[in-house]
């Protein structure tokens, strides 16, 4: 009995890593149809790294949290099965990710520039945008969780970000997360300083808040100054590329 049991969690483990393992290679194959199969390995995974970062994140702080999951032209999410008992642990396990997918992206940024490799500018540019955009002020993306250790109000200022972005680039997907951040917004609007909620979970000593604050507009000056110049070279190696021709 005991030999079964331990065999049926195994499985369900194995299960778990199919289903991640799976999704990521779907998204491989989907990115490959359009931008190719190097651009498509490097960008999944860039977005495998910045989900890892909250993956050990959230296990450093003891919670139970599940590998990540994968949809292409959509991203990944770890599965927390377990939710952070604070918003200091929260910020944590939120800045955990675009951290590290930072550092993947800068990574593939100096070996672009060593080997001479556009795809891999590409994808560092990738990496670089998609982590800035994580920092947005608003639940559910990342910068939501970690703003919400100095105050949940703070979500309504990713409301005009957010509002902007969609003029400037409509998309289907800033809607869909639109739809999901409308609860947030209005959970910032009614919070209120006194409240029980701002008492235990939302109580987080000022050296704390001051810390992440630095924190985050250190990563999101960092991003934002790299994800213009890469920009920028990328235009230029085009129209070089076109002379050339």
């Amino acid at each position: 009995m005991i030999k079964l049991l331990l065999l049926l969690l195994s499985g369900a483990k194995f299960g778990k890593l199919l289903l991640s393992g799976g999704t990521m290679l779907l998204s491989v194959v989907a990115y490959t149809w359009i931008y190719g199969w190097r651009y498509a390995v490097g960008f999944v995974g860039l977005i495998f790294v910045h989900e890892m970062g909250h993956f050990m994140a959230a296990r450093y702080k003891g919670l139970q949290v599940g590998l990540p999951t994968f949809i292409p032209f959509v991203g990944a999410w770890v599965d927390l099965k377990d939710l952070p008992h604070d918003a200091q642990t929260e910020a944590f396990i939120g800045l955990a990710g675009p951290l590290v997918g930072t550092v993947g992206a800068t990574l593939c940024y100096f070996m672009a520039r060593s080997y001479q490799a556009d795809w891999l500018l590409a994808v560092s540019y990738a990496g670089f945008f998609l982590n800035l955009f994580n920092l947005i002020p608003l639940s559910p993306f990342d910068g939501g969780r970690i703003t919400a250790v100095l105050s949940p109000r703070i979500w309504l200022l990713g409301v005009p970000v957010l509002i902007g972005l969609f003029i400037i680039m409509p998309s289907p997907m800033l809607l869909l997360i639109a739809l999901l951040a409308a609860p947030q917004v209005m959970k910032a609007w009614k919070y209120r300083s006194d409240s029980d909620e701002a008492q235990t979970y939302y109580a987080v000593p000022a050296a704390v808040k001051w810390e992440y604050a630095t924190y985050y507009l250190a990563l999101a000056a960092f991003l934002a100054v790299m994800t213009h110049d890469v920009h920028q070279m990328l235009i230029s190696a085009r129209v070089t590329g076109a002379g050339a021709v």
